[in-house]
């Protein structure tokens, strides 16, 4: 018995020791930070990182994306997304800060649907309807992460048959990639052993800036889209699909985020501010940009391609500065924004959108890609149809 006990003791500092290694991050962070145990899981840090010097961290709990270390146009490395310093703040902490959101990314109205005659009644956590997945949604579950190589990640999760109400055992799955163009290169895919809804997302809160003091209201957003899904007070769409023309809802060249966001539209009311789905002119080609950032002050700019239909944009109209993250600092409002590929919202209740069922025997799949650079006049060209040095010279970026 003695024996066994100084065995059990022997491995459990083996394992302390493993943890409080001072092993350190590019991005700052210690990994020793990360590591505990959740829902008998071991949660770890993961780090990619390519020959340019850009670092991507994860963890398990959420497979969460914890940092994006990338360099401005002096080459100055900064982290561009929201989040915490340690695993303690994701877990005390309700937030969707850089999570692999599932079953069902967005909103269900009224937590209901059926399939095939069949009705489902889904916990409600938003506004009396079911918002991410419910409350313990993929971003509050314990994935396995496997380390490929040095720029690729495995994360993988099993959803219970009935889990938050959904029907089917669902295996997900996602690869994520570090690519030598410094973007992070997102497949995912999944199976049910019964009909079932399912929409995968990143809920990455980006601020190019690199500080999330500032808010992003300066920084230029393009969106390849003629059409938007509108929304009611509680954010539900009403099943149209409206022209963005002549309103606030235009991005289809550079506008700067903050410029309509406090206008009197009534869609930006619903929204308090940007919280909606924008169709896609992509049309399911992930080789053509689907949305464009910039931050004119660092020179760093994000392209976003998917071949989902859809992208929600979503402004950080409900941070209030209450939650701390890295570094102690209070997330304000608008201090990031979110661009989310996937299928709209409720589209379970809206026979005229893309279908969102997976049945047994098929596989699920989605494909996203943040790609990062620095911006050129070239790069502002393709954006700006004929008017590129006009909107240069507006925006403050350099020719």
């Amino acid at each position: 018995m003695k024996k066994n006990l100084a065995l059990c003791f022997l491995t459990m500092a083996f394992a302390v020791a493993g943890c409080s290694k001072p092993e350190v991050t590019k991005s700052g962070f210690k990994k020793s930070d990360f590591c505990t145990q959740i829902d008998g899981k071991k949660n770890k840090l993961f780090v990619m990182t390519n020959k340019n010097g850009m670092e991507v961290c994860m963890t398990n709990f959420g497979a969460r994306i914890v940092s994006v270390y990338v360099p401005d146009k002096d080459g100055l490395f900064q982290d561009v997304v929201l989040g915490f310093d340690s695993i303690g703040g994701y877990q005390h902490n309700s937030s969707d800060f850089g999570a692999f959101i599932g079953r069902y990314g967005n909103r269900i109205g009224h937590g209901r649907f059926a399939i095939d005659g069949t009705s489902y009644q889904l916990p409600l956590n938003n506004n009396g309807n079911t918002l991410h997945g419910g409350p313990k949604g993929f971003q509050y579950c314990m994935f396995d992460i496997r380390q490929i190589d040095a720029q690729t990640l495995e994360v993988s999760y099993t959803s219970a048959d009935g889990e938050m109400g959904f029907p089917g055992e669902l295996k997900a799955r996602a690869v994520y990639k570090l690519t030598d163009d410094n973007a992070i290169d997102i497949r995912y895919e999944a199976t049910s052993s019964k009909p079932t809804v399912i929409n995968f997302t990143n809920h990455s809160y980006f601020n190019l800036s690199g500080n999330p003091e500032k808010t992003v209201l300066d920084q230029l957003l393009v969106i390849n889209a003629d059409n938007y899904t509108p929304i009611d007070s509680l954010y539900i769409p009403n099943g149209q699909i409206a022209p963005v023309c002549c309103t606030p809802m235009d991005f289809r060249k550079p506008v700067k985020i903050g410029e309509r966001i406090n206008s009197d539209f009534i869609q930006v009311r619903n929204g308090n501010g940007y919280d909606h789905n924008w169709v896609l002119n992509t049309a399911g080609n992930d080789s053509v940009p689907a949305c464009f950032l910039v931050d004119t002050q660092s020179g760093r700019t994000l392209e976003v391609y998917t071949d989902e239909p859809g992208v929600q944009v979503y402004t950080g109209n409900f941070l209030d500065g209450k939650v701390h993250g890295k570094k102690g600092i209070g997330y304000k409002q608008r201090t990031a924004v979110c661009l989310e590929t996937q299928h709209f919202p409720d589209s379970p209740n809206k026979p005229n959108f893309p279908s969102v069922v997976l049945r047994p025997g098929k596989t699920y799949t989605s494909h996203c890609i943040y790609k990062f650079g620095i911006v050129t006049k070239d790069c502002m060209n393709r954006y700006v149809a004929g008017n590129g040095s006009k909107v240069t010279k507006e925006s403050g970026i350099k020719k």
